[in-house]
């Protein structure tokens, strides 16, 4: 899809909603999904996808056929073993839509504007450029939400998110900023809830352009940047200088070579070797967005611009762009020069940090792999033998260091904030905080304020945390992540089983279940929700970009790939 007519059709819908300063009084995207209605009680016909047998494994991908067993038992028959499958399919943009709503709504694109999901709440109105407003579920199949309401407003700046929590506008914040931490710790009124450093900030490379396209610069910027003076400056406690690419408390997570240190006289003697013994001119781009791997973005972008000048004499502008827009550029590979990003834990896996980044077909920020890293990243992610995993991961890190797609500088000590009367708060290591659970001081709304607004409300083909969050209190999977914590329990499903060598698990469904329109929920409805995003060639397959990247990071590939 191309861009121009992606960006005209989020402004027909009221999404694109950034840096806009004035309140808009229209109640809702200028689309509205119609609720799609609910299926007779025809007797339940079971699918399959592909519908004529399985995929031939030859296509690279995961997944080789996903088969309704009967109305409420999902199979989903692999093409090798995959030790985190139900850490995968437990990830909001794996989360079940309702088969008709998919085919009435997607290729018009009114499914971004309006999700219909199974969860505790339902969508109710965005207002454009100040808030999302969500509401109780009274069909729920689960616990139901105790809050009446759930709001979502944003504010790019950490000192007006704290000044809307100390006056009581708002009940949660998220990424208190590095110098709020000791003052929400000292004030009787707000509670702190820590969140674990389950992410990374780095500054990423497109090495199709030069002068990245040379190894010798990437080494010597990797060298260039003291990595332990920026988490010293601009990050909170918790925090940590990232040595590996993936966070120290996964597993496999630091094998191999660790980043070098820090060596201004080593990075110019590379740089002087590969031709640019005087520096060169180029860019750094990023978003004015907080993260929980960036709580100072303009600053760290600012003292990282000075020390490309001061250790490298890399002469570079700094580029602000809107976050969608940004992330838009840097998943296409787009952004000519160095650019800010980071990741925050989907599921806790290693493989989750490594075949996001360099082993996925759908994410084009570093340009082009070098299979040194990516067949490694693919053994370590396919095998269930422990130390042969260890290798592969030892291999693949390795092999960064060397190739050097990007640069990795810090894992962010984080948190939320909340009023203190506000029961059940917690924060997420994985950043998806579960209001149904929370309780606003027995007030009927509950007002939570991040850092940034939501880029579509059809979260599979997202990637952005603040975007997911939303979905994340609509939407539903057949597995989910433990309130507060990370481990996969199960959601839609009652439970999911592998066979002994893990290719091959059959999900047995929750019965009674109901989208927010009142559709029936079904074996189908899984099935038709994983081929739009599995199948390349399939007719649905369109979301917002069409990227769907994390489906082929998680699952290595799209079934009938284009060239």
């Amino acid at each position: 899809m191309q861009r121009w007519r992606t960006f005209s059709i989020l402004v027909a819908l009221g999404l694109v909603v950034a840096a806009c300063t004035t309140t808009s009084t229209s109640q809702e995207p200028s689309g509205s999904a119609e609720p799609s209605t609910p299926e007779s009680m025809a007797p339940f016909v079971a699918t399959s996808y592909p519908a004529d047998g399985p995929a031939d494994c030859a296509y690279g991908g995961e997944f080789s056929q996903i088969t309704a067993v009967d109305e409420f038992t999902v199979r989903f028959d692999l093409c090798y073993p995959d030790p985190a499958f139900l850490a995968k399919i437990a990830f909001t943009a794996n989360a079940i839509n309702d088969t008709a709503w998919l085919e009435a709504n997607m290729v018009n694109h009114l499914i971004l504007a309006r999700p219909n999901g199974t969860g505790p709440y339902k969508f109710k109105e965005y207002v454009r450029g100040d808030h999302i407003t969500l509401e109780k579920f009274d069909g729920y199949w689960g616990d139901a939400a105790i809050a009446q309401e759930v709001i979502f407003q944003w504010n790019s700046e950490a000192a007006a998110r704290l000044l809307a929590l100390q006056a009581g506008t708002v009940d949660g914040i998220d990424n208190p900023g590095t110098d709020d931490f000791p003052v929400i710790e000292g004030d009787a009124n707000l509670a702190l809830e820590p969140r674990e450093a389950l992410n990374v900030f780095y500054v990423g490379i497109t090495n199709t352009y030069a002068p990245w396209d040379n190894e010798l610069v990437r080494q010597a910027v990797g060298l260039g940047i003291d990595r332990q003076r920026i988490v010293d400056n601009f990050y909170p406690a918790g925090s940590t200088v990232a040595d590996y690419f993936s966070p120290a408390a996964l597993a496999y997570a630091s094998e191999g070579a660790a980043w070098p240190d820090f060596d201004p006289t080593a990075a110019k003697a590379k740089l002087a070797e590969a031709g640019f013994p005087d520096g060169f001119d180029t860019t750094i781009f990023y978003r004015d967005v907080v993260r929980s791997y960036l709580p100072t973005p303009g600053l760290v972008a600012a003292d990282i611009q000075n020390q490309l000048l001061v250790n490298l004499n890399i002469r570079a502008d700094i580029v602000v762009q809107d976050s969608g827009t940004f992330i838009d550029n840097s998943s296409q590979g787009l952004l000519n020069g160095l650019h800010l990003l980071g990741w925050g834990a989907d599921y806790p896996d290693t493989s989750n940090f490594l075949d996001y980044h360099f082993n996925n077909p759908a994410n084009l920020q570093f340009g082009t792999i070098d299979s040194s890293v990516s067949d490694a990243i693919a053994a370590g992610g396919q095998t269930l033998d422990p130390a042969a995993r260890a290798a592969a991961y030892g291999d693949a890190n390795t092999a960064l260091v060397e190739t050097v797609p990007m640069i990795p500088i810090a894992h962010g000590g984080s948190g939320a904030a909340f009023r203190a009367d506000v029961a059940g708060a917690h924060s997420s290591p994985l950043g998806n905080e579960y209001f149904a659970v929370m309780d606003p001081g027995g007030r009927s709304t509950m007002v939570w304020m991040q850092n940034s607004y939501p880029i579509s409300l059809y979260c599979a083909d997202e990637t952005d945390g603040e975007t997911l969050r939303v979905c994340e209190q609509v939407m539903e999977a057949l597995y989910s992540y433990s309130i507060g914590g990370t481990d996969a329990v199960p959601q839609l499903a009652e439970e999911c089983v592998g066979n002994d060598d893990l290719t091959s698990f059959t999900c047995t469904l929750r019965q009674g279940v109901s989208f927010h329109d009142g559709s029936h929920f079904d074996a189908n409805d899984v099935v038709a929700s994983y081929a739009v995003q599995w199948d390349a060639a399939h007719p649905l397959h369109i979301g917002r970009t069409g990227s769907f990247e994390y489906f082929a990071a998680f699952f290595a590939q799209f079934l009938n790939a284009p060239e």
